[in-house]
């Protein structure tokens, strides 16, 4: 029984290494792994926005603005029977807070489409 022993040639453990770095690199390439989220930042909600916002999901909802107090935060409309009011605070912390007050609606769902109007404003 013979042995036969084999030798590398210079050219091909170059072949061999070019094709182990192709191959390195293609599966390299397959390995991309995208956000599983979409990542949203957002600021903090300012007054003048806020009781822009206010402002503006009452008038889409029919009310008739019969007070608008920047100063004070205080935004009043009326609707058929209803009124509406918007009350818009600086917190101390800076936040703002915002509340909406329906007295004798004949609508029963006029404040909810108010606020969501406010929310979409916002951008919530």
């Amino acid at each position: 029984m013979t042995m036969r022993s084999f030798t590398s040639t210079p050219r091909a453990v170059r072949a061999a290494a070019s094709l182990a770095l192709c191959g390195a690199l293609l599966a390299l390439s397959g390995c991309y792994i995208p956000a599983a989220y979409p990542v949203t930042t957002s600021a903090p909600a300012s007054f003048d926005r806020s009781f822009s916002a206010a402002s503006s999901a009452m008038r889409d909802q029919g009310l008739s603005i019969r007070t608008e107090d920047r100063n004070n935060g205080v935004i009043v409309g009326t609707q058929g029977g209803a009124t509406v009011t918007a009350n818009i605070r600086q917190q101390a912390d800076g936040s703002v807070r915002v509340q909406f007050d329906a007295n004798g609606p004949r609508d029963p769902a006029l404040i909810d489409r108010v606020s969501r109007g406010y929310d979409a404003y916002m951008g919530r």
